[in-house]
């Protein structure tokens, strides 16, 4: 699927790679750097919801499944690309990392997802702050109810009462208006959400 995605995109490359695996991490972002000659934007974004309900209910193999595609992925290509933004010639880049509106508004029987999406904003600051010297900046993008196959799975168990959404193209224009800010400018929080979320007050 990623090649079909690459296809006739002469600047496209496709690279599959286990996000939670370090030595596959590292290979990938090589790869990248040594096709395209440096690493300018990192789009930090795979994650998965998981298992859902009260914690007691929560296998902790489940537990660690999430933590460690959510978080321990997401530091580990951040890693990566800092590695290459650093030394690089001009050096510097930019970290889009993926949060969430449960990084911190979250739903219930969400333990897993939102403790990972709160430790991601930790990381999105943490990052902004180590990148300063090296002309990296760090962002995050906190995204609600864009039309997925997860949500329209969601929907689809309510067919009568099916959440507002908005278009993923929606999501996509407003990374690419972080990523296209020169580097003496950052978006450090951008929430972009379905307009009719029950998010703020009572909705």
């Amino acid at each position: 699927m990623l090649k079909d995605a690459a296809e006739g995109h002469a600047h496209a490359f496709a690279h599959a790679a286990d996000v939670t695996d370090e030595a596959q991490v590292d290979r990938a972002f090589d790869a990248a750097a040594a096709r395209f000659g440096r690493i300018d934007v990192l789009f930090n974004n795979a994650g998965i919801f998981g298992h859902m309900g009260p914690i007691d209910e929560v296998p902790v193999a489940a537990w660690r499944e999430v933590v460690d595609l959510n978080l321990t992925g997401m530091f580990l290509c951040a890693r990566a690309a800092f590695r290459h933004m650093r030394r690089q010639d001009p050096r510097g880049g930019r970290i889009i990392n993926n949060g969430s509106i449960s990084a911190t508004t979250p739903r219930p029987g969400s333990i897993g997802y939102t403790a990972t999406k709160h430790a991601v904003t930790g990381m999105t600051k943490t990052l902004a702050l180590d990148g300063r010297p090296f002309d990296i900046a760090a962002g995050q993008i906190d995204i609600g109810n864009a039309r997925t196959e997860l949500l329209e799975a969601v929907a689809a168990r309510n067919p009568g009462d099916p959440p507002p959404m908005m278009e993923v193209s929606d999501v996509a224009d407003a990374v690419f208006y972080m990523a296209s800010l020169p580097l003496s400018a950052n978006v450090l929080t951008l929430t972009v959400m379905a307009t009719k979320m029950p998010f703020v007050g009572r909705g």
